[in-house]
This record gives C-alpha cells, structure tokens and sequence, in this order.
C-alpha cells in the first residue's frame, strides 16, 4: 500500500512542477525551491501512509512540530509552508481537493534582524579608502555613492545599464526582484559621479562583445558580480576601521535607516526599496525608535532618575 501511496506523491510532485512552469510562469530555480520544499513533505507523508488528496492540518502541524526540532530557523519554516500552501493551492484548482490544508497553518514568527548601518561620516570614511586616481578606485567610490544614495540591491546595481539612467529627470530606471521595475531618484551628487565615471574613466575600457550596455566594468572588460563588490567593500571597511559587520546589502539598509529616521513617509521608502510589503519596510521602524529612545534617555531629566 505505501509503494502506491509513494507512486501517487512521484506522479502529484510531477504534476506540480509541470503546474509551476506552465501556470505559475516561474523561474526554473524558484521550481526547485518548491519541489524540495515539497519532497520533504511527500516523503514524511508516504511514510504515514497519507495521499497527497488526504493530507490534514493536524499532519502539517506534526511535520511542523518535527521542523522545529530540528532547530530550523523561522524563516526556513515560514519558507516551507509557503512551499506547502502553493502545492495544496494547485490540488484546490484541479478540484482534488476542497480545501488548502496549509492555509490553516500559522506561519511563525519573523524575528526583526536590526541590521548593521553606516552612518553618513562612516560612509565618508569608508569612500575615503578608495584611491581615485585609479580607474578602480574612483569606480569603487561611485559604486559606494550609488549604493549609499539610492538604495539599490547589489545585484540591481551590476546590471545597472548606460540606457537606465537618465540625466536630465535624475531618475535610474532599476529592475529588481522578479525583473519589477521602479523608478529611483537620484541625487546630483551620485549623478555627477555617475557621469564622471562613464565619460572620463569607463570610456578608456575597452568592454568585451555583449558587456557595451553595463555600467560598471572591470579592467578586464566585463560588468562586475556581487562577490566582487562585497570584496573591495569588506577592504575598505577594514582599511577604514570600521568595527561592524558590513556587507553591500549594509549600505541599502544605510539608505533607508537615514529616509525613516529624518521623517520620510514609509509608504515612499517602501516604494524606493522596491518592497513588495510595508511589512519588510517596516523593519526600519524599530531603528528609528531606538534612536528616539536613546535621544529621550540622553536628554530627558526624568531618566536620569534611578
């Protein structure tokens, strides 16, 4: 009985992946993310002898229960039942099933990381590692300005092409997660800088065939990766002895901590951002209130008080 119970999850997790590409559209490697999820779940379920059309909440909540055991953090949890709730969405369509199971799980808690930021003078000392005198070092700095100024995912950043920037609206045209396009302004600093670098320091690098459209290059032609701006980064936080643990991703965080803290409307930031959620703005929301609060106990004469 379980060899039929294990065939029918074999023949379901097919139908799945084929419902992912055909009906979702989504990305070959998002599909794996699911099917792991998934194959986990398959696997737990054969082994009680449950079919995919039979799996309950209580079940879930079992597998659950064993997740947490494992010590698997919150967001792998949360990340699974997502897994779970879209396969159980695809059964509810094909009318295998009347109800989602999954939907009926409470997703837990996400805890609040405060990231590590920068502040504007650390930012200064950290663009003041960089010798601009090289066609490295001045890119480096831009990079940091643009990262700093506007917000951008590192990733949006290395794609960053000559076409998405435009001058005179001082706006860069970004593609971000999903290729979701947004419009981020850009200060006359960083546009400056921009212009700067791409008409007196690219200009002289000669691109490989296919890298003509990307901003930032290497010596050798080629648009930059991530891991390479996370290197010459973490140099320069060393060199300028900054004590935090700093990544690209820091100086995003950076950017947005300082538009929360001055007062800037969340609605606006989480737009800039590219958040799909006020919630994942909202994160910045608690360093600003830590900053109130050490601003009240610096300065108010009742927490002095013992």
């Amino acid at each position: 009985m379980n060899e039929e119970i294990t065939n029918t999850w074999r023949r379901t997790m097919r139908d799945f992946e084929t419902w992912l590409k055909l009906e979702k559209g989504l990305a070959a490697n998002s599909v794996e993310a699911y099917r792991h999820d998934v194959l986990q779940m398959a696997s737990f379920m054969s082994g009680l002898g449950v079919e995919p059309v039979d799996v309950s909440v209580e079940e879930l909540r079992q597998l659950l229960g064993l997740v947490k055991d494992l010590g698997l953090s919150s967001t792998t949890q949360r990340r699974m039942i997502s897994g779970w709730r879209m396969f159980f969405k695809m059964l509810v369509v094909e009318d295998a099933v009347k109800q989602n199971p999954a939907e009926l799980l409470d997703f837990p808690v996400k805890p609040h990381h405060l990231p590590d930021v920068l502040t504007d003078s650390e930012i200064t000392l950290l663009q003041q590692t960089f010798d601009r005198s090289t066609p490295e070092g001045e890119r480096n700095y831009v990079i940091v300005e643009v990262l700093y100024g506007c917000g951008l995912r590192v990733s949006e950043l290395v794609n960053l092409r000559l076409s998405n920037i435009y001058d005179e609206e001082q706006y860069l045209q970004v593609f971000g997660k999903g290729s979701k396009e947004r419009w981020v302004p850009v200060n006359p600093v960083a546009l400056k800088l921009l212009s700067n670098y791409i008409h007196h320091v690219r200009c002289h690098i000669p691109p490989q065939p296919g890298e003509e459209k990307y901003v930032f290059l290497n010596r050798r032609g080629h648009h930059l990766s991530r891991q390479m701006v996370f290197i010459f980064l973490q140099q320069a936080v060393r060199e300028a002895g900054i004590k935090k643990k700093i990544s690209p991703h820091s100086l995003r965080h950076s950017f947005a901590t300082e538009l929360v803290e001055n007062g800037a409307d969340l609605r606006a930031v989480q737009e800039m951002l590219g958040h799909a959620s006020i919630t994942t703005t909202e994160i910045y929301t608690h360093i600003s209130r830590d900053t109130l609060r050490n601003t009240i106990a610096a300065f108010h004469p009742h927490y002095a008080r013992k």
